[in-house]
């Protein structure tokens, strides 16, 4: 097609193809991100489902919560059969705390309909603090938040399907830190000091990387009798 120029030329430049080829370039990435890009797609919902019931109590909370997280079996019949998360949900006859449970429940049970990796939720959820200062629950472990309960029970679930693994001590750690623990009992035993219901003594303090009241002065360095960690190495 003619194209009439009714003004005076004072430049001029040729089209190559090398300069098509970088203006088409150009123009797939302003649609890659201007585009929303899937991970995956979402899992659609079986009829039945496997999953797990975990009480909590806690001092914050009149009555127990009930957390219940649905599995779904992904590969099933074949060597990589395994479950992964699906659904959450949350039940408690106190209704206090009813509508963030069911928005929060809600939103996890999306992250988990996506697919990919949703460990990270654990640590999320556990970093939550209450402005109250949180609170110790049975066994004198202290937990910042009741969203943060809830974030160590999704743990502690997904350590039991596989997608987390479980921390534990070695075979020599777990018995130098029960030789300890025997010893310092046996030696206030025979003084009078009492223990509490986990096998602790009652004046033990946090320890900071347990958050449990297990730590003991023992060879003059504070000691936990829960998960071996000290500060004299």
């Amino acid at each position: 097609m003619a194209i009439k120029i009714d003004k005076k030329i004072t430049a001029y430049k040729l089209v190559t193809d090398e300069d098509k080829k970088a203006a088409e370039q150009a123009a797939q990435h302003t649609t890659a991100t201007t585009n929303v890009v899937q991970l995956g797609e979402p899992l659609s919902r079986p009829d039945m489902l496997v999953g797990n019931t975990y009480k909590i109590k806690t001092p914050v909370t009149e009555h127990a919560l009930y957390i219940t997280i649905n599995d779904v079996i992904m590969h099933e019949g074949t060597p990589h059969e395994h479950r992964r998360p699906f659904e959450i949900f949350i039940n408690s006859k106190n209704m206090e705390h009813f509508q963030w449970i069911v928005a929060l429940t809600r939103v996890m049970s999306a992250v988990f309909r996506k697919g990919g990796d949703v460990t990270f939720l654990v640590e999320e959820l556990k970093s939550v603090f209450e402005p109250s200062g949180g609170y110790f629950k049975k066994g004198g472990k202290f937990v910042p938040s009741l969203v943060a309960e809830i974030g160590e029970v999704v743990e502690k679930h997904l350590q039991e399907i596989g997608m987390l693994k479980k921390p534990r001590l070695d075979e020599h750690q777990q018995k130098l830190v029960e030789d300890k623990k025997a010893e310092y009992l046996e030696k206030h035993a025979k003084s009078g000091d009492e223990s509490n219901d986990e096998g602790f003594p009652k004046g033990a303090q946090l320890c900071k990387k347990c958050n449990t009241k297990a730590s003991i002065l023992m060879d003059g360095c504070m000691t936990c009798l829960n998960c071996g960690d000290s500060k004299c190495g």
